[in-house]
């Protein structure tokens, strides 16, 4: 227990959000920690003087005032304690700001249902918080529960996905969950006749990643099942989670600097768009 003594939840008075917010209170309930709520508005450019201070503020701070009494109620219904916090400016950096300032172990944030396509490409204030934030962030999908019983974990063998494999193991055990464990090889198709060697030297590498996970599940009594697959990662991994009925997906996230941290890898954000349930990122 107590793998996080703060949570932070985004939210924007949007039914995945205040669902995000529901799933960080059951997972406080079960942390015994604090809960601090954050909804941002973008900051006004325009000429405050020509309009009235007054009343352009006001209706700028509304929708974040509404969505936090809407968290309010919530808390309420819940019987849990929250502290709301509203924040004017580029969303992405006071959610990463507010973290770091109340020292939260996680972010939680909601993700809308969306068109398949649109799937694909998950908001840039999720993927902006993802790459910056030196914090967890859960990500949950609009009408999701979570869930440690079931846990389907991802590995490339980097020392990021060891993090993820750690905090999965330590959930599993708090628990009583099983775990699941899948490295995927995603090369493209001319690889299996130009190089067969290679491909077959990448499964190789994989059976040892998920093997290695395995024992060290199993050292602590985890009950795991190991997977390799081929083809496009995200795909397989989300297959895998449906077909599992997984109650969540654990992923490491790999280092970025500069740009690379507005640009996510595209498994991370193909799994997190795609994804039947949430999807914990585990930072180091």
């Amino acid at each position: 227990m107590a793998k996080y003594r703060k949570i932070l939840v985004a939210i924007d008075g949007s039914e995945s959000s205040k669902n995000a917010l529901k799933q960080a209170i059951k997972l406080a309930n079960d942390e015994k920690c604090w809960i601090t709520v954050v909804s941002v508005v973008p900051p006004y450019e325009g000429e405050l003087e020509l309009v009235g201070v007054k009343n352009i503020r006001a209706a700028i701070r509304k929708p974040c005032e509404d969505a936090l009494s809407e968290a309010e109620k919530i808390a309420e219904t819940e019987r849990r304690p929250i502290k709301t916090v509203c924040e004017e400016g580029e969303v992405y950096e006071r959610i990463v700001g507010i973290a770091e300032a109340e020292n939260c172990g996680i972010i939680v944030m909601g993700r809308r249902n969306k068109s398949r396509f649109e799937r694909s490409l998950i908001g840039s204030v999720t993927a902006r918080v993802i790459g910056h934030s030196q914090r967890d962030v859960l990500i949950v999908p609009e009408g999701t529960a979570i869930g440690w019983k079931n846990i389907l974990l991802t590995t490339d063998g980097s020392r990021y996905s060891e993090a993820a494999a750690d905090k999965a193991i330590d959930f599993a055990k708090s628990y009583g969950g099983e775990l699941k464990v899948i490295s995927v090889v995603d090369v493209p198709s001319e690889y299996y006749a130009e190089a067969p060697k290679a491909v077959e030297d990448l499964i190789k590498k994989a059976k040892g990643f998920v093997g290695n996970l395995k024992e060290k599940a199993e050292a602590s009594n985890i009950s795991t099942e190991t997977f390799v697959g081929e083809g496009d990662a995200y795909k397989v991994i989300t297959d895998l989670a449906k077909k599992e009925k997984a109650d969540v997906i654990f992923m490491g996230s790999h280092g970025r600097t500069g740009i690379k941290r507005l640009l996510m890898g595209s498994v991370t954000e193909g799994v997190i768009g795609h994804a039947p349930c949430p999807v914990l990122i585990v930072k180091i």
